[in-house]
This record gives structure tokens, C-alpha cells and sequence, in this order.
């Protein structure tokens, strides 16, 4: 398996390319401090996973997997972060990854992640699966036929589930940041949900976007 690592804690991916060059199957092909250049890297360097932190300079790592798997289907990535925020994982899931765990998950774990992950199965820290279970579980089933949501504001829950921020989705529709705040208001009613994370597990699960 051909891995590459993005995270810009030095320390930090020093343990995961030493972890990763003495596993007997795995091979370390790259070790990034940033995503820049990322479509050249990946033509160049071909790798089965991607280990992304999402926190990094250039594009952040949601944006990052997103627009490897748009050029690179084939390329599975497994977000490693510090964050466990219902939005950013829902987010990252969105983009692409198939899998997401935490900075302090044991190393046995990790290169775990690793082989399932490019096995083209899915990976996540236990309390990172507990959360994605209990946002379905706790999201009212069958409603995507009742919930009618305008264009502009299908638009605007698309970027939030991509992991924008309202400046950015505003920039990207070019439209105040007012706006924004109004249509997310309005999509926050007409879903029933009163944070961004219970929007985007709601998006998802009504494939809404």
C-alpha cells in the first residue's frame, strides 16, 4: 500500500511516516507540511491512502478530499484530526473520506484505519462512529419528500456540507454575508434543526444535496 501524509505538526508526522515505514506493508511515498500543488502530487506519486489532517495550509483538508477524490476516485482517504465536531465530520464524509479518527487513536489502530480504508472499507474512531450513529438515529426518517427548500438555499446547505464558512459560501455565491445568515436561517426552520451539524447529518440522510 502506497501512503502519503498531509499534517503540518512536524513531531507529529514524523510518528506517523516512522510508523508507517515499518509496517512490512506499507510504503511511504510522500510526507506533506501542506496541500499545495495537490493534483501534481497525486499524479505523481500515485498513493492507495491519504492520510489528511483537515487544520493545514493551502486548502483545508475537507476541501483537500474533496477535490482529490473529484480527479482520483480511486484514492481513499482517511481524515486524522484533533476535530470532532459533528459538522466537520459530516462534512468530511461528504467530500469523500472513508475514514475519520482522532489524533490520539493508538498506533495498532491507525495502521488498522490504513488497511480497511484501502481495502475500500471505512474506519472511525469509536466515538467518532458513535456520533455519525446517533445523528441518524435521532434524525426523523422519511421527510425528504415534505422538506422543499429553494435553489439558492440548496445551494447554500450544499457548501455548508462541503465545510464552508458563511463568508466563503457567500464569496462563492457572490452575495453578503447578511444573505447567507438569512438563508441558513430559513433552512435551519424548514429542516427542524438548530445547528449546522444536525443541518448537514439531515442533508445527507435526505440526500437533500
Amino acid at each position: 500500500m502506497r501512503i502519503i501524509i498531509f499534517e503540518d505538526n512536524q513531531t507529529f508526522r514524523e510518528s506517523l511516516e516512522f510508523l508507517i515505514v515499518t509496517s512490512s506493508d506499507m510504503e511511504l511515498c510522500g510526507a506533506f507540511a501542506d496541500t499545495h500543488r495537490l493534483l501534481q502530487r497525486m499524479e505523481a506519486l500515485q498513493p492507495d491512502v491519504v492520510l489528511m489532517d483537515i487544520n493545514i495550509p493551502g486548502k483545508n483538508g475537507i476541501e483537500a478530499t474533496q477535490e482529490i477524490k473529484a480527479h482520483f476516485p480511486a484514492i481513499n482517504i482517511c481524515i486524522q484530526t484533533v476535530f470532532e465536531e459533528d459538522d466537520k465530520i459530516f462534512a468530511s464524509l461528504c467530500a469523500g473520506a472513508s475514514g475519520y479518527i482522532l489524533k490520539n487513536t493508538a498506533s495498532d489502530k491507525v495502521l488498522q484505519a490504513i488497511r480497511e480504508v484501502a481495502a475500500g472499507g471505512a474506519f472511525f474512531t469509536p466515538s467518532i462512529a458513535k456520533r455519525i450513529l446517533l445523528n441518524f438515529q435521532t434524525q426523523p426518517a422519511g421527510q425528504a419528500s415534505f422538506i422543499q427548500l429553494s435553489d439558492k438555499e440548496k445551494e447554500v446547505l450544499k457548501f455548508l456540507v462541503e465545510g464552508l464558512s458563511y463568508k466563503m459560501i457567500a464569496d462563492q455565491l457572490q452575495i453578503s454575508f447578511h444573505t447567507v445568515h438569512s438563508h441558513i436561517k430559513n433552512i435551519y426552520e424548514k429542516l427542524h434543526v438548530n445547528s449546522k451539524g444536525e443541518a448537514v447529518a439531515k442533508a445527507l440522510k435526505n440526500k437533500l444535496v
